[in-house]
Parts: structure tokens; C-alpha cells; sequence
């Protein structure tokens, strides 16, 4: 070959070389612009959900709790209990009843036939915080105690939806001088309810 048709060859070898590159350039340019996609719809199962719990445990079982009666003064005036608060999560408005689980004090004690003591009369409770965004229903208020009945008693109503919504309540217990000695019993209920 001459120089001449070296050089013709050469730059016709360097075009193709250059065209074939520009080609791969933009075919990978091509190739990385292309894209797919897919969707799913994802859906939430709600159920209404509601619980009511005493907050010195995280139990809807709270502990004992024991009203003394050591001294004359006791009897006569009564004796009130210490703060019990209780919380209620629930994801719409609810209102909180509340009760004796009967209409009588079991006794344990040495006094045969076991006295008899009615809860309506001599246990009263008061509503001592509300943090519920709710109202006191009725004859409970935050000042002054109302005597529990084995009924329900709405206790707040209108309370708000949310998860920490808590409330106080202080019992007060008033037997007077015509009980004997022993240890006296109700189980007292809280009950949560949706609106």
C-alpha cells in the first residue's frame, strides 16, 4: 500500500471506530434510561380497640387496696384511700362506668354469723383527676364522694379517643361503730365503653 491509501485506510478505520462508539454511546444511554415499575394497594384492618388498665401495674387487675381503721376518729369520720389511677387506650370516644361487684362486703374473721355490710351507704368513691378530655358524670364529682351501688354508674362520659387517657379516683370508707372487727371485701369494676 502507499502512504496515500495507509492514510485513506486509516481515517476510514478511525470514522467506522468513531461512529461505532457514538452508536454504543447512545445505545447504553438508551438502555439506561429505560425503566419499569409495579404498585400494590396496601390497606390497614381496623378493628375498634379499647383497654383499661390501673397504671401502678399496666393490670386490669390493680393491687389491693386497704382502708385502716385504727382509731375511734376512723369510725366516726371514715378514712379515704390513697390515689388509684387507671388508664384507658382506645381509638374512638368512650365513656367509664363503675360498680361494686356486689351489693355486700364479704367478711373474714372469727364473728359468727359473718356480719352483714352493705357496700351502698359505706363505700363512696370521688374522682380526684380527669385527664380523659371527658366529663364527670353524675353524682361523681372531683370534690365530694358518692356511694358505689353493685349497678353500673357512669363515672366520665364523652372522654376522647387517644392512648394514654388517665384518670384518679380516691375511695372513702364510712361502717360506723356497728361492724366488728375483720377484714371487709368488694371488688369494685371499671368499665370502658366505646360511644
Amino acid at each position: 500500500f502507499n502512504k496515500q491509501t495507509k492514510t485513506t485506510i486509516m481515517k476510514k478505520i478511525i470514522a467506522i471506530i468513531a461512529f461505532a462508539s457514538t452508536g454504543l454511546i447512545a445505545n447504553a444511554q438508551n438502555q439506561a434510561n429505560q425503566t419499569s415499575s409495579a404498585s400494590q394497594t396496601t390497606k390497614l384492618a381496623l378493628s375498634n380497640a379499647i383497654e383499661i388498665t390501673f397504671t401502678g401495674n399496666s393490670s386490669a387487675t390493680g393491687a389491693d387496696v386497704t382502708i385502716p381503721f385504727t382509731t375511734v376518729n376512723d369510725y366516726a369520720n371514715g378514712v379515704e384511700s390513697d390515689a388509684q389511677e387507671l388508664k384507658v387506650r382506645s381509638n374512638k370516644n368512650f365513656s367509664v362506668a363503675v360498680k361494686a361487684n356486689a351489693a355486700n362486703f364479704t367478711y373474714t374473721g372469727s364473728t359468727t354469723p359473718a356480719p352483714s355490710m352493705p357496700v351502698s351507704g359505706v363505700l363512696a368513691v370521688k374522682v380526684t383527676a380527669n385527664g380523659t378530655g371527658g366529663s364527670i358524670a353524675n353524682p361523681f364529682s372531683a370534690s365530694a364522694y358518692s356511694t358505689l351501688t353493685s349497678s353500673n354508674q357512669g363515672l366520665i362520659s364523652a372522654a376522647d379517643r387517644g392512648g394514654n387517657q388517665t384518670f384518679s379516683v380516691k375511695y372513702k370508707a364510712t361502717p360506723g361503730f356497728a361492724y366488728p372487727a375483720g377484714t371487709y371485701a368488694v371488688d369494685v369494676v371499671y368499665t370502658a365503653t366505646q360511644e
